[in-house]
């Protein structure tokens, strides 16, 4: 074990996906030591005073090995997949074999069994399996991505869905990174910190699909219209990606939970962690 990885408290996850990168850089601009656990070692960020370990979720004896002397963790949930919610029980196993002892994990707005969102009930299962743990834990509840509603929007220019006229309070992928870097610093400086808390990570506003099309448009010059799918629609227009059905309804379902208002809760956790105002879809355009 390397002098970084003998001195890391924290542990950070899924540091090859955009979350986790945006984490892990941030916490070693801050000079902190870290740990960061990866399938693939060779795709991990290069950062100073941080280790790589190699360790999938469902491999136990290798998060317990990687997890080894580490206090805190943030674990980034993992890609979607049919069985996430049982990679997540193996993750949360290993982390309590090794003597983790606060787990900070990204979850879902409205987090719930019975969740309009299909995904976000793996999420509400994997914080029931947190809680029952032992480990002390946070849960970050983001919204949808303000980062990934553009690449909703096809080829011909037209973002479809049975969304309505429903508004999503969408987050930026780095206001989500400032506020887990936030959370795992002050954990770390004190143990007492953010144990048993839920926060809500939100845009500023919450915008209509509408909005996301004029905006695109105002800032790229890409056409961009919104066009409001029934449900025959919707299934439909996504019968050509030959996707699974659970992997279907869960795209479906993001723009349903639109429709019926579940996403257009506007928090103040994001400024609350992080001392910045969270980002506009029109800022995070103009950012790239």
């Amino acid at each position: 074990m390397g002098e970084a990885a003998s001195r890391a408290r924290v542990a950070v996850t899924g540091s090859t996906g955009h979350l986790g990168r945006l984490v892990a850089r941030l916490l070693a601009d801050d000079g902190v030591p870290q740990r960061l656990l990866v399938r693939s070692p060779e795709r991990a960020p290069d950062l100073p005073g941080a280790e790589v370990f190699q360790a999938a979720y469902g491999d136990r004896d290798a998060v317990a090995r990687a997890l080894d002397g580490v206090e805190v963790v943030l674990f980034v949930s993992a890609t979607e997949s049919a069985d996430r919610t049982d990679q997540h029980e193996r993750f949360t196993e290993a982390a309590v074999r090794a003597g983790v002892r606060h787990v900070v994990y990204t979850s879902f707005q409205g987090a719930a069994p019975d969740a309009s969102f299909t995904l976000a009930r793996d999420h509400a299962a994997t914080e029931e399996i947190l809680r029952l743990s032992g480990m002390a834990w946070t849960f970050l509840r983001d919204c949808l991505y303000l980062d990934v509603l553009p690449a909703w929007i096809g080829d011909d220019g037209v973002l479809r869905g049975p969304a309505g006229d429903g508004a999503v309070a969408a987050v930026a992928r780095a206001d989500v990174a400032r506020s887990a870097a936030a959370v795992l610093t002050d954990v770390l400086a004190d143990p007492g910190t953010h144990g048993g808390r839920a926060y809500e990570l939100t845009g500023r506003e919450a915008i209509t699909l509408d909005d996301v099309a004029r905006t695109v448009h105002e800032v790229t010059g890409r056409p961009a219209r919104y066009h409001a799918e029934t449900l025959r629609e919707a299934y439909a227009s996504r019968a050509v990606y030959g996707a699974p059905r659970w992997q279907v309804d869960a795209w479906v379902s993001t723009y349903t939970a639109i429709a019926e208002g579940a996403l257009r809760h506007v928090s103040g956790d994001v400024e609350r962690l992080t001392g910045r105002e969270p980002m506009t879809l029109r800022d995070v355009l103009q950012a790239t």
